[in-house]
């Protein structure tokens, strides 16, 4: 009777849903002392005063001299309910933080020193590499501790900073190594925004462009609309690009009902895949909204050339881009980025799935590339710019 037991297949079936609940909060100057709202974000949770790890983007601090003085003012005036934990640590900006896996171990030696456990906090102020390093070391301590973010770029603000993903870049290929996980909050605080230079101004546009085409043409038609204001850095302006780009990507978030990425449609990914392998190919001398720029003007071109795409769609995709200042060819631009397709492939887990369009505000998918059909894309996009220059 035992043997027969044994022999049986038996099986136990789970599963199970979990919740995940954060907010993003838009407001200027989080440090003045005036302002709590950072101050209630740390203690509504807790039983005692909260302990807070602070982890500051190198580029921030230089842009900002008062910023340290300030956090740590901040937290004496509020020392009865939140307490800063040692010194603020200081990690390098832009791409070279997702690039150095010291970085990460850093961060935890800062998280196993002070304690900081489930119920305390990491908190990440800088741009969309530093908030995707410091959100992984949190991720990945005690299995994932309360992770706070603060972008100070456009791109981060309304993008990359209010997402679920966090990584590095390892064995030469970008966020090979990297988690899921929902930050417990994101405060956009648009005074970080005033000290920009004109390149990161301008390059997080371009996510903004990109939710648009695939998405809400009528926000592309309000982005035509101002697309003058916004190269001329209207803040006002600024504000409500960033809150309607975020609203569009927290929704798709919610609502696509693959959060984590287990399938291969990643339709925020529109003009990514060339994109990631030409900030590679520049060793990330081109930044990540530039290359998301050349992408999406790639992918509209490579949409029309195949005919999903009318002309006219395809001319108001390119003017706004050269309206709100992008270069849309680089001289890496060449046979080497289709190398990015099967990198894309890999990281999708396996099918190719690219997002083209076949009219603004619309996206569709596709599972195969026609090679040809790219390459004379990119001569489109070059012989566009050539023209462009000469105007």
């Amino acid at each position: 009777m035992r043997k027969e037991i044994m022999k049986k297949e038996r099986i136990i079936e789970q599963k199970f849903q979990v919740n995940f609940q954060f907010n993003v909060l838009f407001t200027h100057n989080i440090f003045d002392v005036e302002n709590s709202i950072l101050q209630q974000l740390l203690s509504e949770n807790a039983l005692n005063t909260s302990k807070a790890l602070v982890v500051v983007d190198g580029g921030v601090k230089e842009a900002h001299p008062m910023l340290l003085t300030a956090i740590k003012d901040y937290f004496k005036h509020y020392n009865k309910s939140i307490a800063l934990q040692g010194e603020i640590l200081i990690v390098p900006g832009g791409e070279p933080a997702k690039n150095d896996e010291t970085l990460i171990k850093s961060i935890l030696d800062k998280i196993n020193q002070f304690g900081i456990d489930r119920h305390s906090y990491v908190i990440a102020i800088g741009g969309g590499a530093v908030l995707d390093a410091v959100g992984f070391a949190a991720a990945i301590a005690h299995r994932g501790v309360r992770h706070i973010r603060i972008p100070t770029t456009v791109l981060s603000q309304n993008d990359s900073g209010i997402g679920v993903k966090n990584g590095i870049n390892t064995y030469g290929k970008k966020n090979f190594t990297g988690s899921f996980a929902s930050p417990y909050a994101v405060v956009n605080d648009a005074t970080f925004l005033t000290t920009l230079d004109d390149r990161d101004w301008r390059a997080g546009i371009a996510e903004a462009v990109k939710v648009a085409l695939i998405k809400d043409a009528e926000f592309f038609e309000w982005l035509e609309s101002e697309s003058e204001a916004l190269a001329n850095r209207n803040m006002e302006v600024m504000d409500e690009l960033i809150y309607r780009c975020a609203d569009l990507h927290m929704q798709h978030i919610r609502t696509s009902g693959d959060a984590f990425e287990q399938g291969s449609s990643r339709p925020l990914d529109f003009g990514h895949w060339a994109a990631h392998k030409l900030e590679q190919l520049t060793n990330f001398s081109v930044r990540h909204g530039e290359a998301v720029a050349i992408g999406i003007g790639l992918d509209s071109a490579y949409s029309h050339l195949k005919g999903y795409l009318d002309q006219p769609s395809l001319d108001r995709i390119l003017n706004l881009m050269a309206k709100l200042g992008f270069d849309l060819y680089h001289p890496q631009l060449s046979e080497q980025v289709i190398q990015g397709l099967e990198e894309f492939r890999e990281h999708l887990g396996g099918q190719l799935t690219i997002m083209l369009l076949d009219a603004i505000g619309h996206g569709f998918e596709v599972h195969e590339m026609d090679e040809e059909v790219v390459l004379e894309a990119m001569k489109y996009i070059k012989q566009y710019s050539a023209e462009k220059l000469e105007v």
